[in-house]
């Protein structure tokens, strides 16, 4: 009882130090942003009143009217600097990117569904898609994580006997990390800075970061410049890339979850209920992996061709942890 409200206690205190991050956050943003917005703001009012003393003639509830349907139509994702001739937001191209973002969940929201059937089949499409996106994904960090387990045991199997199984864990992981920061992050926005010709390589960088982590702020979104060459084809291609970013990303995490000292989700439950959680953790990849419940380890006092069998778990007619046991790890050549 008293494990279970040490938990609670440290659940609570967590809670508060979530919204202090929070509100820490806000405090930031605010401070950064809020003077950049009152140069921006004022800058317009400037633009506006030059406007009204050169053409005179237009009053200022019709030019209050005309920018605010300007506005409408720029959120809604149609741009009134174009012309008619430009190509539409609903081309293959670019509806085959706008579908693999609700699926995604990634949402930029530059452009959405303006009739009421469109809102209604993207409500039915999103129920349908995201689960199966989600098994899609699932299916794919399973087979991806085969190869990080044979990384890993190559790590154990080369330094087993110089580190403790949580140093080689941490060197796994960190290698993970390298991989997604250069390979989906760092290229990426490379690439980005140079096909896209108003962005440098922050703002490509920070598309990168935006997009894999799902939070699709909108405010930077490829292939969308006017005269843009092969555009259809250019938005294939960053969906391809957001796919493969997105399952790489989930790939390092169950890497990181699969970790038992770096789960902090334990410091919130008791023990009998991470015993139960155990088979969950991991999104049920740790068997393969060699996780928390794994019972396969490289043994550091062995050599590297000698590995001990752990057996995590026991049936309730099996003698205690705390009883001597004469054969309890078995090793296997």
């Amino acid at each position: 009882m008293s494990i279970l409200n040490h938990g609670l206690v440290r659940f609570l205190l967590f809670i508060w130090g979530y919204l202090m991050f929070l509100a820490f956050g806000a405090w930031i943003f605010s401070s950064i942003e809020s003077p950049e917005e009152k140069q921006k703001i004022q800058e317009l009012r400037n633009l506006r009143a030059n406007f009204m003393k050169t053409f005179d003639c237009v009053r200022d509830q019709a030019l209050e009217e005309l920018i605010g349907e300007v506005v409408a139509a720029s959120n809604r994702g149609v741009s009134a600097t174009k012309n008619a001739t430009g190509e539409s937001n609903w081309s293959f191209g670019q509806s085959f990117f706008f579908t693999s973002t609700v699926v995604t969940t990634i949402g930029y929201g530059h452009v959405t569904p303006l009739s009421k059937a469109g809102k209604i089949f993207c409500i039915v499409y999103a129920v349908i898609g995201i689960p199966l996106t989600l098994v899609l994904l699932s299916a794919l960090v399973t087979r991806i994580l085969v190869p990080t387990i044979w990384l890993l045991q190559w790590l154990n199997s080369r330094l087993g006997h110089l580190y403790q199984p949580f140093n080689i864990r941490l060197l796994h992981l960190s290698v993970m990390v390298i991989i997604l920061i250069v390979v989906f992050l760092l290229l990426p926005a490379a690439v980005f800075a140079r096909i896209e010709p108003n962005w440098d390589y922050m703002d490509s960088l920070y598309y990168c970061f935006i997009s894999l982590t799902t939070i699709g702020l909108g405010d930077y979104i490829p292939g969308d410049s006017p005269n843009q060459p092969y555009r259809p084809l250019y938005k294939i291609g960053t969906t391809v890339f957001l796919y493969l970013g997105i399952t790489y990303l989930m790939v390092t995490l169950a890497v990181f979850y699969d970790i038992p000292q770096l789960n902090l989700g334990f410091l919130f439950t008791s023990n009998s209920e991470n015993s139960e959680k155990k088979p969950l953790a991991g999104s049920g990849m740790n068997m393969q992996y060699g996780g928390a419940s794994s019972n396969v380890l490289p043994d550091p006092n062995e050599g590297s061709h000698r590995q001990v069998v752990r057996v995590r778990s026991r049936r309730a007619d099996s003698p205690s942890p705390d009883e001597p046991v004469p054969n309890r790890d078995s090793i296997m050549p």
